[in-house]
Order: structure tokens, then sequence, then C-alpha cells
């Protein structure tokens, strides 16, 4: 009987882990203030004039491809916004730099190339909008 509640509780804790890891995953959150900038130098194209989604992504993975849509269709939509990807297998030194654990991860920059905001997973269209629509 033991064994019974034993494999409830686990089945409970990773059904709870789960609704968890699905909620918080592609939420957009800000960043901590950093004096340090992401320059074009560093990702290998010019950022965009009013703000720039810098995408890490990898080969295989599937939200990756869906991230990539999105992204581009916001950008179509707003003048001034650039969306680069990089492949984050190439990047290891900045992958660790920036500290990017998972692919997708977006981070938001203004024209200077400063993080505003990240996002690990794949974003909502409304919240990367609502992020952009707070860059002057």
């Amino acid at each position: 009987m033991d064994a019974i509640y034993l494999l409830f509780l686990l089945f409970l804790l990773g059904t709870v882990f789960g609704f968890w890891y699905q909620q918080t995953r592609g939420r957009i959150k800000q960043a901590a203030r950093s004096s340090q900038s992401i320059t074009a130098i560093r990702v290998g194209e010019n950022l965009g004039e009013r703000a720039t989604l810098l995408q890490f992504s990898s080969a295989f993975c599937t939200p990756c491809r869906a991230t990539r849509t999105l992204l581009g269709q916001v950008v179509g939509d707003y003048p001034g916004i650039k969306h680069i990807e990089i492949d984050a297998e190439s990047n290891l030194d900045l992958v660790r730099e920036l500290k990017i654990s998972s692919t997708p991860t977006t981070l938001v920059l203004d024209a200077r190339g400063m993080e505003i905001s990240r996002a690990v997973g794949a974003p909502k269209r409304s919240d990367v909008v609502a992020t952009l629509n707070t860059i002057r």
C-alpha cells in the first residue's frame, strides 16, 4: 500500500512541476540592469534602429522555428525593429556570457543594444508586442 501512495505522490509532484514549467516558458521577463551593451560586432549584424529581437536557436529545436516565424511577423509590423537569429551551438562564448540556458531564448534589445527583457521558450505575440510598445 505504501508503494501506491509513493507513486501517487510522485505523479502529483510531476504534474505540478509540469504545469508550472508550461506556465513560465515563453513569458517575457524584465532584464536586470546591465552596463554591458550587445554590439553589432558581437552578433555579426547591424542592430535595429529602434529595437532588436535577438533569438538564440539550435538546429533541432521545434519551438525555435515557431519563434522565428512569430518574430519575423512582428518585425514586419513595426518599423525600426530587427530580428536576428543566432545559432547557440556555434556561438557558445556569447551564450555563456549572456547566460542563455535553453533554446529558444529571445532577448529584446533597445537601440543602444541594452537588454530590456528576455523570454525563455516560445514567446506569445501579445507579450512581444507589449514589450516593443514600451520602447521609445
